[in-house]
């Protein structure tokens, strides 16, 4: 678990980052701090790990203050995905990836192993092992970025707006991707965005952020979509427009779910007209879409 207390940043230059933030981030959730630019989001993911120092306040993870030890020993056991991957670019794929195992003493034949294994995790082939950051495209380095966060089998995963450089297809694919590593690994993550739809995709506790980091509605994605906090929480999310209002449309393929300006947003196997029984599966997880946003 990771608390902020009372947690105050300002720069030298006078900027005010981080007022006053106070926040607890459950253990083996995902926590998404979404906001526009300059609100503190990635202000507060860096002083996890101690990448930027606190002004005031203090930062626990599991009742231990992060500023009680080694900063470098403390970014070590922590991992960090970033914007652009932040590959070196003259190391290899595989020495990418092993470089923090490297640096905590394991050997370079068991790294490499390790290393070979998190390509598989994060869906790499195996025969990308040996080459380097410019060989691959936008969409690989971040998987590779991934799997360098992971090589130290981290409790908790920081990632910086991971996604935000390549371009939609392959963010939708690495979007699965880090569900799918959240349901098999179970780690505390905290993610950094400014898009609220993949806020709420990735999402187990999302919390809205205005400048200086003020929180201005923390919850899940259905509790936010059905009561948004304030005007400017509705306005974010595009409730005030019916953006997120959504409806049921026959179709001559069955039923889908579509929202305020016509795009599907999932299909209903079965007829909910005709359905005898409780919905599953397919059915289920429309109707979930649907619920706090049904016209």
């Amino acid at each position: 678990m990771i608390e902020f207390r009372n947690v105050t940043k300002r720069f030298p230059d006078g900027t005010l980052a981080v007022n006053d933030f106070s926040l607890v981030l459950p253990s083996r959730k995902t926590t998404v701090f979404v906001g526009s630019s300059g609100c503190g989001k990635t202000t507060l993911l860096r002083m996890i790990n101690r990448m930027v120092e606190p002004t005031s306040g203090d930062i626990e993870i599991d009742g231990e203050n992060v500023l009680a030890g080694d900063p470098v020993q403390l970014r070590r056991r922590i991992g960090y995905v970033m914007q652009n991957s932040g590959l070196m670019p003259h190391f290899t794929v595989i020495d990418n990836v092993s470089t923090v195992l490297r640096l905590t003493g394991v050997k370079k034949a068991d790294a490499h192993q390790r290393a070979r294994t998190l390509l598989d995790t994060v869906g790499l082939d195996q025969s990308l092992a040996d080459r380097y950051p410019s060989q691959l495209s936008g969409g690989q380095q971040q998987r590779v970025g991934v799997a360098r966060g992971l090589a130290a089998d981290p409790n908790i995963l920081l990632m910086d707006e991971p996604f935000g450089a390549v371009d939609p297809i392959v963010r939708a694919d690495l979007q699965v991707e880090t569900l799918r590593l959240q349901r098999e690994l179970d780690k505390t993550v905290v993610f950094v965005t400014h898009d609220i739809d993949e806020a709420f995709l990735l999402g187990d506790q999302v919390v809205i952020l205005d400048k200086g980091a003020r929180i201005v509605q923390v919850g899940s994605p259905s509790e936010i979509i059905e009561s948004p906090a304030d005007d400017f929480v509705a306005s974010f999310i595009g409730a005030d427009r019916g953006r997120r209002a959504l409806h049921l449309k026959k179709t001559p393929q069955g039923t889908v779910v579509v929202d305020s300006e016509g795009r599907t947003q999932g299909a209903i196997v079965a007829d909910v007209e005709r359905s005898d029984g409780p919905l599953a599966g397919p059915d289920a997880a429309a109707l979930g879409a649907v619920q706090g946003g049904l016209t």
